[in-house]
């Protein structure tokens, strides 16, 4: 088997396990691995082949990791509806102390803080956030 073949081989191989991961690393390993290919294929000797393959992967780990795509978004757990189902739903207070709360709420006391800019009249308001024991709503 030509040396260039086996090079290939390899990256798809990564290729097939960046499937599995979901991230862009080892996409950028393998065209790393694939300018090794390349390198091979134009009859470079082994040892430029992997200067190549390392130069190229690391360069392009480096691009990958300076953009969009490579960072990933945080967001606060606290105020995630897809981390927290508690954020979206419906508490009603009967009266505010100094923009403080006690609401029966899942079968439970929870102590409710008001979001800036709320009102603090008797209603039913909406959870935004969950710190602690503490529902923050809005």
């Amino acid at each position: 088997m030509a040396e260039w073949v086996g090079w290939f081989v390899a990256a798809g191989a990564v290729l097939i396990l960046e499937l599995f991961t979901g991230t862009f690393y080892l996409l950028m390993i393998a065209i790393g691995i694939s300018a090794g290919g390349l390198v091979a294929l134009a009859g470079g000797n082994g040892s430029w082949q992997a200067l190549t393959a390392a130069i190229v992967g690391v360069a392009a780990t480096l691009l990958l990791r300076r953009s969009r795509f490579g960072k990933a978004a945080r967001r606060d757990a606290a105020q995630d509806p897809n981390v927290n189902l508690d954020i979206g739903q419906n508490v009603a207070v009967s009266h505010w102390v100094d923009g403080v709360a006690r609401v029966m709420y899942r079968g439970a006391l929870w102590d409710v803080e008001l979001a800036p800019g709320g009102d603090t009249q008797a209603g039913h308001y909406t959870i935004r956030a969950v710190r602690g024991s503490r529902l923050i709503v809005g």
